[in-house]
């Protein structure tokens, strides 16, 4: 991984507590960012001293400058990784990931965040989890252990919200950054439950899916097709009409994801076959402007 996976991200909005970081903060204490004016008894640092704001008191009180400091937010991944992300024509959904997590931990690193690790498929996936820490080696670590799993060929479960909302207890009602990897083939109705219990959180919804199942093969031909979650196996004769209707059916699944997290002011990221560094930072960068 090199550093042209590194990709920026920051809050949009004011984020509480007392560790140094990159992200704007609600708490007082060293920072570039001025506040306000307090008096020197309240606040004793005679090293902030503003001589020309304690001239034009009124009161003739020494006043000292206080200014809000820039702090560090947990971050954490929380991916699906039900049979489903194990499909992909040229790189499983699962190694890319993969890959944005390696770089989502060397970005994290840089920004002064703790990163970490939580997934599911039917259930809470416990032997991929990885609590938050600030290391250099964190997104090196995540990323093996997902493509470790990706690569073992043991049996993959059907994926589901109930793996998910098991997982996000973990994180419910803290603040911080979630990115929530999934390829989201799976049923949507109790995902608004989820997102109650993740409020207090900027999360990011990163919709997974590669080109092959978003867009169907061309030409008239025979197809064998197996449902990746279920594992039936049925025969469809690819023709105009059926191709038609599959972008359909995947603009309709796309419309749907996009109108549920809109309604909750959330944008999702749609990851493509790929990860594109350049695509996650240009999403934080329309966020904050």
């Amino acid at each position: 991984m090199t550093s042209l996976h590194e990709f920026y991200y920051r809050l949009p909005a004011r984020a509480g507590g007392f560790r140094p970081g990159s992200h704007l903060g609600t708490s007082l204490g060293h920072g570039q960012e001025f506040a306000a004016h307090m008096r020197l008894l309240d606040n004793p640092d005679p090293r902030r001293l503003d001589l020309r704001a304690s001239l034009r008191n009124l009161r003739r009180e020494w006043l000292v400058r206080v200014h809000r400091q820039r702090v560090s937010v947990p971050v954490h991944a929380v991916v699906d990784v039900s049979a489903s992300m194990r499909f992909g024509a040229r790189a499983s959904k699962l190694h890319v990931a993969a890959d944005f997590l390696e770089g989502l931990g060397h970005s994290a690193f840089r920004a002064g965040d703790p990163v970490g690790m939580l997934a599911f498929d039917a259930v809470e996936r416990t032997d991929l989890f990885v609590p938050a820490r600030h290391s250099r080696g964190a997104g090196y670590a995540m990323s093996a252990m997902l493509r470790e799993f990706a690569s073992a060929g043991a049996s993959a479960r059907a994926g589901g919200a109930e793996g998910l909302s098991q997982a996000a207890q973990r994180l419910a009602d803290r603040q911080g950054l979630i990115f929530l990897v999934s390829d989201f083939h799976w049923a949507l109705e109790v995902l608004d439950g989820i997102l109650d219990m993740l409020a207090q959180a900027y999360v990011v919804p990163m919709i997974t899916w590669d080109p092959a199942e978003a867009e169907p093969p061309p030409g008239n031909a025979l197809l064998a097709v197996r449902d990746a979650e279920s594992g039936r196996q049925r025969t469809l004769w690819v023709r105009k009409t059926l191709r038609a209707q599959w972008r359909d059916a995947v603009a309709a699944r796309r419309a749907r994801l996009d109108a549920l997290f809109l309604a909750r002011g959330l944008r999702p990221i749609h990851l493509h076959g790929a990860f594109e560094a350049e695509a996650v930072s240009r999403y934080f960068l329309e966020a904050v402007a």
